[in-house]
């Protein structure tokens, strides 16, 4: 019995012992177990917190780059803007600077002439009145003695007469001329009769510097320039023939559209042949100074009208002296502004033919300018033919005094 009971404490005891250590082991187990969880989560949780946290930095980060982009291209946008704005005040100072050079130089110049006790016209007494106001334009007619005829012509059909004309100038700021220098015979016949012309009509501009001559056309141009830009401040200053005929309102709308541009030079573009044969009409003894035989002009306005706007007449007038002179005038003035930042307005209605040509494009509603034959370099036989050509193309009365420029 008590051998058996021993077996019996023994086998408990074993049992016991397998129990414990199979339970101890379990525990270790889930202890570890527990143990990689309790600290494997929380870790997992932190670096997802990490990366989040990160990730909103890089986030602000990049915003804040980007706002940076963005106020440095608005700045740089800023500052183009600036230099943009500077570059054109800058432009436009130098060019008021430009003009205000060329207006005293003719001012001197004429100041000059006046103290040299030779006045540049009879019109100088009303110069200084003249110069309060600005004219759209000054309209020169290149006119002879033996033209009185033509004078007359022109006087009966588009240049208005008496109040008229005055009206003209002080409403539309239009003053037109006829210009004409002195004979060769200084206070002859020819100069009394011109004279007494001018009291009885007032519309003549009187060159004192200038002796009248076909071959001094050139010469009367510079001249003519100088003396009109002294004397009246206008936008354009205007040289027509006076056997053309001529729409004044339908020239004042055509400069009105240029009155922004500096330095243009309008008329009817050409580039005729060089002529080196003596005798012929035209003929330039200078062809030499163009190359071979053969050979054209640079481009240049026809003489039968052509317009230029103050800053080049203001030119002329300073650089007169040193200005060369062709033959034909028309070239001489196109080679004054040779090497010029010069704009060259071709506008084809300067040169209209006369009727049934410039009746058409009337009654097209693209009124001409000007009317003339090309074949006699103006109308032909214009004291007789311009009554006919006004009433066929002339632009009516009312439109001159309607229009506004």
């Amino acid at each position: 019995m008590s051998f058996k009971s021993k077996g019996d404490q023994s086998s408990g005891s074993s049992v016991s012992k397998k129990w414990t250590f199979l339970l101890c082991l379990g525990c270790f187990c889930a202890g570890m177990l527990f143990t990689n969880r309790v600290g494997t989560v929380p870790q997992s949780k932190g670096i997802m917190r990490a990366t989040a946290m990160e990730a909103e930095k890089l986030k602000l980060i990049s915003e804040s780059c980007n706002l940076k982009v963005k106020e440095e291209k608005h700045v740089s946008k800023d500052i183009m803007g600036e230099v943009f704005k500077t570059h054109h005040v800058i432009h436009t100072l130098d060019k008021t600077i430009s003009n205000l050079e060329m207006e005293l130089a003719a001012a001197r110049a004429a100041q000059e002439s006046l103290l040299d006790g030779s006045p540049l016209s009879t019109d100088v007494n009303r110069a200084e009145s003249s110069r309060k106001r600005r004219y759209l334009m000054v309209i020169g007619i290149n006119t002879a003695f033996s033209s009185r005829k033509r004078r007359d012509s022109v006087r009966a059909t588009w240049l208005p007469q008496g109040e008229k004309r005055k009206k003209l100038e002080d409403e539309k700021g239009i003053i037109v001329r006829f210009v004409i220098g002195h004979s060769a015979t200084t206070g002859g016949i020819l100069d009394r009769a011109i004279e007494a012309e001018n009291q009885k009509h007032g519309d003549l501009l009187r060159l004192q510097d200038h002796v009248e001559g076909y071959l001094e056309l050139s010469a009367k141009t510079k001249i003519y320039f100088a003396t009109a830009v002294a004397l009246w401040d206008a936008d354009f200053y205007v040289k027509v023939d006076d056997d053309v005929h001529v729409n004044i309102a339908t020239l004042g709308e055509t400069l009105v559209r240029h009155r922004k541009k500096p330095r243009v030079y309008i008329g009817c573009m050409k580039s005729g042949p060089v002529l080196s044969q003596k005798g012929v009409r035209y003929h330039e003894p200078e062809h030499w100074k163009f190359g071979e035989a053969g050979n054209k002009y640079f481009r240049h306005a026809t003489g039968q009208l052509y317009a230029i706007s103050k800053d080049l007449a203001s030119y002329i007038s300073i650089n007169q002296h040193v200005l060369h002179k062709y033959a034909n005038e028309d070239v001489s003035l196109g080679s004054w502004f040779i090497g010029l930042d010069v704009e060259h307005i071709d506008d084809r209605r300067l040169c209209c033919g006369t009727p049934p040509d410039c009746e058409w494009k009337a009654q097209a509603g693209n009124a001409c300018v000007a009317s003339f034959d090309w074949s006699c370099s103006g109308i032909c036989k214009s004291a007789d033919r311009i009554k006919e050509v006004h009433r066929r193309c002339g632009e009516g009365e009312n439109a001159l005094w309607s229009a506004t420029f």
